[in-house]
């Protein structure tokens, strides 16, 4: 059986919810039926809704830009809809603006996340919820999968100052939530209290993984080309707090790590001797073809991932940076640069969510000890992020 998705819910009348409102709908290429029609044409010839503005994430509406490039608004062809950018080249074009929400009855938000707290659609939602919460909008979250199962948590929380748009609000690494369960979540323990409505899924139930749904997948954003790669993308996503490649202008990006001055061999093998669960490491050369160490031949380990229910994406990530600092303590560098708009804390803390980590990893503090450092804050949210569930 294939899940029904918010969205399918929605259109298919398995779900009560008011006619003839004029809307406005947030959305990417994920935006799709089971049989791949696009929630764009799907709503704007549906009876009992106007759709009559379009948003668009980071990526863009069609995901044709890379991380951290400025998405300018446009006009969709197909439908002649206005495209209004909640991505754009400063901090403050990820707030909606108010004259594009006023004359709406509710904004729709119709995108499919990865299950990873540094993925910044989510981010654009409570944005979204926020500004509608002051203007009295509603916003009604069709609901998708979280692809890599709703069950399994990693991480701490963010520390107030490290607050970013890969971590808007002090939720886990991997968050085992869906969409419309971290917008509840969200909505409520940070008091804003908008008029919030999630259409939930039919058939999906929390072990599942993406390949379990029957849904075809289709790229949430230009680096994330499969299902692998968001299973990976909990821990391998922290190499972009680094000058070490992440795999990006790679057909396997997340999935191989590496640099020029790697000893491919010797990380794969201090790596593997770790004896991380469900997860083996094979040494790898390849040439990014754009972003870090463009054109030029970087060795490094591919992460194969042979026991999903058991692999542990966040605590790999860890793992890697930890043998990465030890093994090359002269040539190992974090990155410096800007990092989604915020210029004075370094990436790597605002995708940890910490300080302390970083510091304990550059002291050689043991995997085991490291992981005791975000231990009690990952067992406090398993605790209570049941209360936010909707499955």
């Amino acid at each position: 059986m294939t899940v029904q998705t918010g969205l399918a819910s929605l259109v298919h009348g398995k779900t009560q919810w008011t006619k003839g409102q004029q809307i406005g709908l947030i959305a990417n290429p994920t935006s799709v039926l089971p049989d791949l029609q696009h929630s764009i044409d799907v709503l704007s010839v549906w009876d009992k809704v106007n759709l009559v503005r379009l948003f668009c994430p980071e990526h863009g509406i069609r995901s044709d830009a890379q991380d951290m490039i400025s998405v300018e608004s446009s006009c969709d062809t197909k439908t002649g809809l206005p495209i209004h950018s909640l991505y754009g080249t400063s901090e403050t074009s990820l707030m909606p603006k108010k004259e594009l929400l006023v004359d709406l009855d509710a904004v729709l938000f119709d995108i499919q996340d990865i299950g990873s707290r540094y993925y910044t659609y989510v981010w654009t939602l409570v944005y979204m919820m926020r500004v509608c919460a002051d203007l009295g909008v509603e916003v009604v979250v069709l609901d998708r999968p979280n692809p890599i199962n709703g069950i399994d948590i990693e991480g701490g929380l963010i520390a107030d100052p490290l607050r970013s748009f890969v971590g808007l609000c002090p939720l886990p690494n991997r968050h085992g939530m869906t969409v419309g369960e971290i917008a509840r979540w969200a909505n409520e323990t940070e008091n804003i209290n908008c008029h919030l409505t999630v259409i939930p899924m039919q058939g999906w139930s929390r072990e599942m993984f993406y390949e379990d749904t029957n849904l075809p997948w289709v790229m949430p954003s230009p680096n994330m080309p499969t299902r692998d790669t968001a299973l990976v993308y909990p821990g391998s996503c922290l190499i972009e707090g680094t000058e070490i490649s992440e795999g990006r202008g790679t057909t396997k990006p997340f999935e191989m790590i590496g640099a020029p001055f790697i000893d491919s061999h010797l990380f794969a093998q201090t790596l593997n001797n770790i004896e991380l669960q469900g997860v083996s490491f094979r040494d790898v050369s390849f040439t990014p073809m754009f972003q870090k160490h463009t054109n030029t031949l970087c060795h490094g380990v591919q992460i194969h991932v042979f026991n999903k229910k058991i692999f542990r994406p966040y605590l790999t990530g860890i793992a890697i940076l930890s043998t990465l600092v030890k093994e090359c303590p002269e040539q190992f560098h974090w990155r410096e640069k800007p990092y989604e708009f915020v210029s004075d804390r370094l990436a790597i803390d605002l995708l940890i969510g910490n300080e302390s980590i970083r510091h304990n990893l550059e002291q050689g503090m043991s995997i085991a000890e490291l992981k005791a450092l975000w231990q009690l804050e990952e067992d406090g949210f398993r605790q209570s992020a049941t209360q936010w569930w909707l499955y």
